[in-house]
């Protein structure tokens, strides 16, 4: 145990505790206070981030791990916490988003104008902050599962913030249902590992064989329980409508964090083990492949903006859950340069993703605050009211397109270099990587594809809706989260170099112990410097041509007119391209996975009336898969509900029948 009075995991622990206070203040604080209150408790929870950084960043510079015990023992065995590299690296954007989205939050959702609800969001908000840090601290089952409650609970009520709204309350249902099952999974994972250890405690990197019948037991469980918790399809049925519903600073935490702690869950349990068939890395790469594209591909024929991010949180989950594959067959195969290439693309993503994701739902919750919809057909011409906005929202578009010069390209780069090793084997595994190369390069292209509408259609050409013109820009508080995000997003793309000994170190803490050792280094496998060399002239050249066009534009005569009207006398904001004819072709080519709603116009005369055209895209697997399937199964056990008719002395006869054959079972 380390005895440090300043060690980092000390300072995490005590950035936990902070975060798990920090909406004290205004909770209990009148509301004739509330502003005073809501900027107390963004002091301190900007001082648990502060402290919680500091933290995870000593240990991944030192690559050490800190293990405590609690004195106190429950009956399930000791309660210890403990950090290393790997949950360090999981740590940074826990405390990095939360940091920003409670300072965008005096903004967006100041205390003085939500008397009803601030107060309550504030401080569930800090004890999910805690929960999360407390799930990556934990080192036993029990408390594993104790922490991972108090995060899913407190994101319940986050969720249901506005809850006099009808739909918002549906999405909290809907996430603590899915929430709750995928809890089930996490109670059938930890007694198996109990039995493959024999205890409770979480066991070593690389300690348990994973050629037997109850470690690919274990492996299922944790697959359902962490996928679910992630987003990964087709266990992202909550995902969609929890992130849309949310207000925008929470949607980012949820988005950008905590489907990271899924992700964490699921790299944890891995490491356990050594010896890992085939069959483990080949799952997880198909779930990755099929989250990826259909998560794109659902984004495309979204109309609502915040619903749109919430879809390529899941294709960006995809992407991860591809490098987490490339590792394990990497792993099954022998091949410690795809283990690396594979590990490291999958931690370099989650942490970029929950930078550029983060990014994106803040400014899509400025957008929102503006122009008072998040319907993306009403809006249009946002960039001349709110160009701050725009920029930055452009930012964050360019990366999660993977696109350099920005970070996520980086991690892309990474997990495409796994593939292009993994073509080089023989067997299944090639033809995996070699088949998922190309599904990762599609990927990249419908995102693109996806947010050139988005950016067109929200920031540029006419307000389309006299209803929803867009307001003023945002003020310093939610500008100044946004630009830090942008920033590292920057930062990240121009020098990979500068993060690749922590991503070593958390990639080794993430492998068994046997393989760590005979890693190469990162370094010697990236091009790392020549990324940064092209970056760094790709950013000076759109520079360039910013200066000159700018230059150019204040020496020619300015007039304002209409844009292109297509031959029409008095074009209307309505003849723009509107997000779903942007869209028409590609929701056409993938139909049979949208499975879209059309109501088209019906023209029977030479002068029809008014008419309209409507379009939806529903969510498919949940809609015309799980609810049919459930509303089956309802009906099939409908006599066994019966049984339940509030009679309480048939409760009293159950009970007794239950006691008398366990009594009967255990004699004999």
């Amino acid at each position: 145990m380390a005895t440090e009075f300043l060690s980092p995991g000390l300072l995490i622990i005590a950035a936990t505790l902070l975060a798990a206070v920090s909406g004290v203040p205004l909770l209990a604080m009148p509301r004739l206070r509330a502003s005073s209150g809501q900027l107390l408790s963004i002091i301190l929870m900007l001082a648990s981030s502060f402290i919680g950084l500091s933290g995870s960043i000593l240990v991944l510079l030192s690559g050490r791990s800190e293990l405590y015990t609690l004195l106190w023992s429950p009956p399930f065995g000791e309660v210890r916490f403990g950090v290393d590299p790997l949950s360090a690296w999981f740590l940074l954007p826990i405390y990095l988003i939360p940091a920003c989205s409670a300072l965008y939050a005096r903004s967006y959702w100041p205390a003085d104008r939500h008397p009803e609800n601030a107060g309550t969001m504030t401080f569930f908000f800090g004890v999910m902050v805690s929960g999360m840090s407390a799930v990556l601290l934990a080192r036993d089952g029990i408390s594993f599962l104790f922490a991972w409650e108090i995060m899913a609970l407190s994101a319940y009520f986050l969720i249901t913030t506005e809850s006099r709204k009808a739909e918002v309350n549906q999405a909290g249902t809907l996430y603590m249902i899915t929430t709750h099952i995928g809890t089930l999974g996490l109670f059938a994972l930890f007694p198996l590992l109990k039995l493959l250890s024999g205890s409770w405690l979480l066991p070593a990197s690389g300690s348990l064989d994973a050629s037997t019948p109850l470690a690919s037991a274990v492996f299922l469980a944790a697959l359902f329980a962490f996928g679910m918790k992630a987003g990964i399809m087709p266990l992202h049925v909550w995902l969609p409508s929890a992130h849309a519903n949310a207000p925008s600073h929470i949607s980012a935490v949820m988005s950008g964090v905590i489907l990271k702690v899924g992700i964490y869950g699921l790299i944890r349990t891995i490491s356990f083990f050594e010896n890992v068939p085939l069959w483990w890395g080949c799952s997880v790469l198909t779930l990755g492949v099929i989250s990826g594209l259909l998560g794109v591909i659902f984004a495309i024929g979204q109309h609502d903006l915040k619903r749109l991010l919430a879809y390529h949180s899941i294709e960006n989950i995809g992407i991860i859950f591809m490098g987490i594959g490339i590792a394990l067959i990497g792993q099954a195969t022998g091949s410690n340069t795809m283990m690396l290439l594979g590990m490291g693309g999958a931690l370099l993503h989650v942490l970029n993703h929950a930078t550029f994701k983060a990014l994106l739902f803040l400014g899509a919750g400025s957008v929102i605050h503006a122009t008072g919809t998040r319907e993306i057909e009403l809006m249009g011409g946002v960039a001349r009211r709110l160009p701050y906005t725009a920029l930055l929202f452009g930012v964050g578009a360019v990366a999660i397109c993977g696109l350099p010069p920005l970070n996520g390209f980086v991690s892309e780069l990474l997990v495409y270099l796994g593939f292009f090793h993994g073509v080089q084997g023989e067997g299944i595994a090639a033809a995996s990587t070699a088949l998922a190369a190309p599904a990762l390069a599609m990927i990249g292209a419908l995102a693109v594809a996806c947010f050139v509408k988005v950016y067109g259609i929200v920031f540029l050409g006419v307000p389309r809706h006299e209803g929803h013109l867009a307001g003023h820009e945002a003020g310093w508080p939610m500008l100044l989260p946004m630009a830090l995000l942008a920033a590292v997003c920057v930062a990240v793309g121009l020098a990979p170099a500068m993060l690749a000994d922590l991503l070593q170190r958390a990639s080794q803490a993430a492998l068994p112990a046997k393989y760590a050792a005979e890693l190469l280094p990162l370094a010697a496998l990236v091009p790392m410097p020549m990324v940064s060399l092209a970056a760094a002239i790709l950013l000076l050249l759109i520079a360039l041509l910013a200066i000159i066009y700018r230059r150019r534009l204040f020496s020619a005569a300015v007039s304002e007119t209409a844009t292109w009207g297509c031959g029409y006398q008095r074009p209307l904001p309505s003849m723009q391209y509107s997000a779903s004819s942007f869209a028409q072709m590609l929701t056409s080519l993938f139909s049979f996975a949208l499975k879209p709603h059309i109501q088209r116009p019906v023209i029977l005369e030479q002068s029809p009336p008014v008419t309209s055209f409507k379009s939806h895209v529903p969510e498919a697997v949940l809609e015309l898969i799980y609810i049919p399937a459930l509303e089956k199964l309802y009906s099939r056990f409908v006599p066994i509900r019966r049984l339940q008719n509030g009679i309480l002395q048939q409760y009293v006869l159950y009970i007794l029948l239950t006691l008398v054959v366990l009594l009967v079972a255990d004699y004999f």
